[in-house]
Formats: structure tokens, C-alpha cells, sequence
């Protein structure tokens, strides 16, 4: 299969509390989410354009996010705002930052890396109630855990390759697919319902379940038979 431009999610929801914001990695490109304050969820380059200080390291303040550096403040679109060092400076609409389509859906935080991307997300499976189960890190070629999953449990593909039903045992879970770089693999893992309906003890088996997959990826990885060209390295489109 392959791994292309397109939608990927990135972190589980819970995850990314308000006013929060945190780093990661899609195909091997620096990534900044962060949720304002009223909920919504932006994905952007982790790059501030004054001297290149990672956005994610620093800190949201209603609908904007300041660069840890220098305090330059950003609005959702991307667009500088305010320059504290120049506080009555009208700053150039030039200074701006990446912005990738971002949305919330099915419990995960979902970007696209196509800057152009206007039709929004069409998942196969459209729930509100969400269990969140774990997002799983794993030192291993995409491709090659995709392989390993199908190969513990009966994996189903949807949504391109981007987000996969697992049954493992008594476990059935969805888990969102994503290509962090060459060679490691995130996955964002939760069970479809209430939380009400997963106590404890099935959250934390699905979690045991999870973590032994990781071992044994990491441990004994899957050759990567894929055939070239199956992961571009930077499907990006500007």
C-alpha cells in the first residue's frame, strides 16, 4: 500500500486540551497543534519565521499562539499579530506561518498536508462517543508496522490507509495511522462508543495489548517489502 499526501490524524483529542500545545511529526516535517481557547484545533509549520524557535514550545492565549523566543503572536490563520519588542509596529501581512487544514474528528486531531486542501475530511465511520484507548509510538517503518498489524489481528483498511479497524481477541478497536517518519509509526488507538461502555479494565488490556505490539515491532522489526515509492517523504503541496 502507500503512503501519500492527504489526511492523517496526529494526536488523540484528549490530548490537546485548551489554550495547549504540543509537537510531532508527519512525514518527517516538523509539526505544531495547538487548540485555542475556544476548542479548535490548527496544525501549522513548527517554525516561528523571526529565528525558527518551534512553535510548540510555546504558549496559547485565546485565539493566539506566541513564540516562546521573542513573544511574536500569531492568529489562527497563520498571520503575525503583535511583535513586543515593537508593540506599536503595523506588522506586514508577510510575516505568516504555514497553515495546514486541521480538524477534529472521530477523537483524533486530523491534518492534511495538502495547503490546498479545501474539501474537509470524509471519514468511513462517523461517531461522536469516543473511548480513547492510548496513541502508541513506535520505532518502526510505517509500512512495515502496517504489515506486522495485519498480521497479529484482523485489520481492515479505511480511509486510505490513514485509519484501520482492528479485532485483536475480545479487543475491537479503530486506530488512526500515522506516517511520523522513515522510520517510526504513530498509532492513535480508540474503542467506538461511550466511555461508559469500556470500564478499566478493557481500556487497560487494550493498552497491555498495544504496548506488547510495540515491543515485539521494536524488538523483531518487519522487513519493509514494500515497493519503492510506497512512502514519499515529503508529500507536501504548497
Amino acid at each position: 500500500m502507500s503512503f501519500s499526501g492527504g489526511w492523517y490524524p496526529v494526536a488523540l483529542s484528549n490530548q490537546l486540551e485548551p489554550a495547549t500545545s504540543a509537537g510531532t511529526r508527519l512525514f518527517d516535517r516538523e509539526i505544531c497543534i495547538w487548540r485555542d481557547s475556544d476548542g479548535g484545533v490548527h496544525a501549522w509549520e513548527d517554525r516561528c519565521p523571526h529565528r525558527g524557535m518551534r512553535l510548540s514550545f510555546g504558549f496559547v492565549r485565546g485565539d493566539r499562539i506566541a513564540c516562546l523566543y521573542h513573544g511574536w503572536q500569531y492568529d489562527m490563520q497563520g498571520r503575525c499579530r503583535f511583535i513586543p519588542a515593537h508593540p506599536q509596529l503595523d506588522v506586514p501581512s508577510t510575516i505568516r506561518v504555514a497553515t495546514y487544514p486541521c480538524i477534529d474528528r472521530l477523537g483524533m486531531v486530523w491534518m492534511c498536508s495538502d495547503l490546498k486542501m479545501e474539501m474537509p475530511l470524509d471519514l468511513p465511520i462517523d461517531r461522536r462517543d469516543i473511548a480513547p484507548v492510548r496513541s502508541l509510538y513506535v520505532d518502526c517503518a510505517p509500512i512495515a508496522t502496517m504489515q506486522a498489524l495485519s498480521a497479529r489481528s484482523e485489520c481492515t483498511v479505511l480511509a486510505g490507509g490513514a485509519l484501520i479497524s482492528i479485532h485483536a481477541g475480545p479487543q475491537n478497536m479503530i486506530a488512526g495511522f500515522q506516517p511520523f517518519g522513515k522510520g517510526k509509526t504513530a498509532l492513535h488507538i480508540v474503542f467506538l462508543g461511550s466511555p461508559e461502555q469500556y470500564p478499566g479494565n478493557a481500556r487497560r488490556s487494550a493498552a497491555v495489548w498495544a504496548e506488547e505490539l510495540r515491543h515485539d515491532l521494536e524488538r523483531e522489526p518487519v522487513p519493509d517489502t514494500a515497493p519503492a515509492g510506497s512512502y514519499e517523504a515529503a508529500p507536501w503541496r504548497s
